[in-house]
């Protein structure tokens, strides 16, 4: 689990902060509004998907009044009706590409998740046929310069919430549970008054693979592109993200 996380943790990546910023508040807003639609309640206290959906607008620092127009939005009449569709292919050099899209036009986003597979080394798989590589977990990137608590008792504390592993990187750690335990570990960390600064259901990959740096280089290209489209949630891989690979791109 280590080198899948340890790249989405990193601060400082390729493209400019403030198209990273939009990207971030574009997932945030339809994050909220699907969460409405699917919890059919606009009220975070008795909407936890709605409640999870703010603390991660939170977390990418959405501004108050951005995220209650956002609410607004999705419970009114004139709502965007959104779908949420999966793909699974390759990219270059047989490395396993899961991208997880919301879209109001399921007709574009397949032309255009087709598209940059093949225009950078990669294909359109059939779904399902690469589920099997990853593992679903829930998880939970906390700041540790906001805990109140020493790491030793938290994790003591998040064991007994479901955590099975633990990963940490400078300020932030991040806490991995079982997809069952999900909501378990979101109860624990509300009775220990902690808002995390992302918490998500993602897809691990069980194994991953090593490649050297001009072709991972190639593989995180191909991610960013991705990453760059409107209706592109999440993009999950079976890359080996290593210090020599963060290295390279950090320079670039």
């Amino acid at each position: 689990m280590a080198g899948h996380s340890k790249w989405a943790n990193i601060k400082h990546r390729k493209g400019a902060q403030d198209k990273k910023r939009a990207k971030q508040f574009t997932r945030a807003i339809k994050e909220i509004t699907v969460s409405i639609k699917e919890g059919n309640s606009a009220d975070p206290e008795t909407n936890p998907t709605l409640r999870n959906a703010i603390s991660n607008a939170k977390g990418v620092n959405m501004p108050k009044d951005t995220i209650e127009r956002a609410i607004k939005k999705a419970s009114g009449a004139d709502a965007d009706q959104y779908e949420q569709v999966s793909f699974e292919g390759y990219g270059p050099h047989g490395i396993a590409i899961f991208v997880e899209c919301t879209t109001d036009n399921t007709n574009r986003t397949v032309a255009s998740v087709r598209s940059i597979f093949s225009k950078n080394g990669g294909s359109l798989g059939t779904n399902g046929s690469l589920e099997f590589l990853f593992d679903r977990k829930g998880v939970f990137v906390l700041d540790t310069t906001e805990l109140e608590l020493s790491l030793e008792d938290l994790e003591l504390e998040l064991i007994d919430g479901g955590a099975e592993d633990f990963e940490k990187d400078e300020e932030l750690i991040t806490v991995f549970t079982e997809f069952t335990d999900f909501g378990k570990m979101s109860a624990k960390l509300e009775e220990l008054n902690i808002e995390p600064k992302n918490a998500e259901i993602q897809r691990i990959p069980l194994n991953t693979t090593e490649l050297p740096v001009d072709q991972g280089e190639q593989i995180l290209n191909l991610i960013d592109r991705f990453e760059e489209d409107d209706d592109v949630q999440n993009v999950y891989h079976t890359l080996e993200i290593n210090d020599e690979l963060i290295a390279a791109v950090d320079q670039e």
